[in-house]
């Protein structure tokens, strides 16, 4: 006669096996590289998004940059492993480039945010951030000179917009306690040019099809230490008003979507 202790025993496996027969929902597909490398010295991608690869002019012209990024790295990798191939001893460096759309002002200005990703090996993985302004009309990358009166460097525009960039910035330190590292020192290369203050974006607004300001996004060790990771400085719209152009005055309106500062 089979003990009480067998009996659970049976129906406990029975209830295992169940389960397993159950079919679990299928794990989403890493999302394929537009662009892609791999050789033994180098695994590089090209990512773009499905709202860029919408706009064939603004596809090819991001797909030809990241091209060339990888062919480079491609090639300094190479190198690299003639020289020390003892670098490469724990596999090839990993590489990836994503473009990312911001932001659609006026059906014309597309913001892009690229970021780059790097593990060549050493201590940690290292990443970067670029950002593109692209006008859909003129099907070229442009800057933010058309919506400003002037952005002569050292300007009134300029020395402006820098002013409320580290006042930005030291809120964004303070939120992760690290005022500490909110010093002249770390923002010393932040300088009244447009080539020195950052990387810039329009600001996606509470107004659809508007701009809500400028943002100006910075990489790891940019304006503090490698462990505090990217920044992200916020330039209100209203701020601006005295410099803006006609142009730039029609494109900007509302306010900064709530969770944006997550951006």
């Amino acid at each position: 006669m089979r003990s009480a202790a067998f009996v659970t025993f049976v129906r406990r496996m029975s209830l295992v096996g169940a389960f397993a027969c159950v079919a679990l929902p299928a794990l989403a597909a890493d999302p394929k590289p537009d662009a892609a490398i791999k050789t033994k010295s180098i695994d590089a991608g090209v990512f773009l998004d499905d709202k860029i690869k919408a706009d064939p002019a603004l596809a090819a012209d991001c797909l030809a940059e990241g091209k060339a990024w990888a062919e480079k790295n491609r090639t300094d990798a190479g190198k690299e492993r003639k020289q020390d191939p003892q670098m490469f001893r724990n596999g090839a460096w990993s590489m990836e480039r994503k473009y990312e759309t911001r932001s659609v002002v006026d059906g014309r200005y597309v913001s892009i945010v690229r970021s780059d990703y790097m593990d060549t090996g050493g201590a940690h993985p290292n990443s970067d951030v670029n950002t593109i302004l692209w006008d859909k009309t003129a099907n070229k990358r442009i800057s933010i000179r058309p919506f400003f009166t002037e952005t002569a460097d050292d300007g009134p525009t300029m020395k402006a917009m820098v002013k409320i960039v580290t006042a930005s910035l030291n809120v964004e330190k303070k939120k992760r306690d690290t005022s500490e590292t909110a010093t002249a020192e770390w923002y010393k290369d932040i300088k009244p040019t447009l080539l020195k203050i950052g990387a810039v974006t329009l600001a996606p607004s509470s107004v659809a099809g508007k701009s809500s300001g400028l943002t100006f996004h910075y990489p790891p060790y940019a304006v503090g230490p490698y462990v505090e990771g990217e920044y992200v400085a916020f330039v209100p719209w209203e701020t601006l008003k005295p410099y803006l152009t006609p142009e730039g005055a029609t494109i900007f309106a509302g306010a900064r979507p709530k969770g944006d500062d997550d951006q």
